[in-house]
């Protein structure tokens, strides 16, 4: 119950929720595409090439919106192919999390101070990973109670559009149209943040995770699927050990 109070808390304050994947899709007007990783690779490392990742990590950093569709395409899923991929490393911030975290339950207005400490991990958190789903909302949470409006508006922007960038990898109805995504922990962001409730996740051989939600309205529950293949290609490549083992 205490993270439902949260999710709602936070969705409604910022004005950030989004309806269910199905809806997420039917916005884009486009067919979902499984994402073309030789080419993705290819583009992010090359210095050369408009979609090269620090240029997008730059446009993403900054304050506007000039980010296109296929920019963020490129910058998601060109996270994988960075030297620091790690879709499994700990989170850096758990202590100032835990501090922090009584903040997001609070009722009524944050102080001035409540809000910058909301504020400050949020930015450090995407400092360390641009693609941290959860405090990018915490960051246009933060902005919102500030009276940023403008602020708020560009960052949901950014959110909203690496949520669509991961409804645009498949419609989640099988495995072959499974979602793809570069980190384990977006496919609960991508249900919660939609305001819709995970209650089961089970990985099936050789590389997928089923995922159940439980639909809005008591509408009972529905599975989902997720194609973790290059995730954990990528993250063997770098941790062989992990595959010995």
């Amino acid at each position: 119950m205490k993270s439902k109070k949260l999710l709602f808390f936070i969705v409604l304050a910022a004005g950030i929720a989004l309806s269910m994947p199905t809806r997420l899709m039917a916005a884009t007007k486009t067919t979902p595409t499984h994402p073309n990783f030789e080419v993705i690779r290819a583009e992010t490392t090359n210095p050369d090439s408009e979609y090269y990742y620090p240029k997008l990590l730059k446009s993403f950093y900054s304050n506007d919106t000039t980010m296109t569709d296929d920019g963020y395409h490129y910058l998601y899923y060109g996270s994988m192919f960075q030297e620091d991929y790690n879709p499994y490393r700990p989170y850096p911030f758990a202590d100032r999390l835990k501090a922090t975290e009584p903040l997001y339950y609070k009722h009524g207005t944050l102080s001035r101070n409540e809000k910058s400490q909301i504020k400050d991990l949020a930015e450090k958190s995407l400092a360390n990973n641009p693609l941290h789903l959860r405090q990018l909302m915490y960051l246009v949470y933060a902005y919102e109670q500030s009276g940023k409006q403008n602020l708020a508006r560009i960052w949901k922007h950014k959110l909203d559009h690496l949520l669509l960038t991961i409804s645009r990898s498949g419609t989640g109805a099988d495995t072959e149209h499974a979602f793809v995504v570069v980190d384990p922990s977006h496919e609960f962001d991508y249900f919660n943040l939609s305001g819709v409730t995970v209650v089961n996740q089970e990985f099936q051989e050789p590389y997928y995770e089923c995922v159940t939600v439980q639909l809005p309205d008591s509408e009972g529950t529905r599975q989902y699927w997720f194609d973790l293949h290059h995730l954990l290609e990528q993250y063997y490549a770098k941790h062989p050990s992990e595959l010995e083992d």
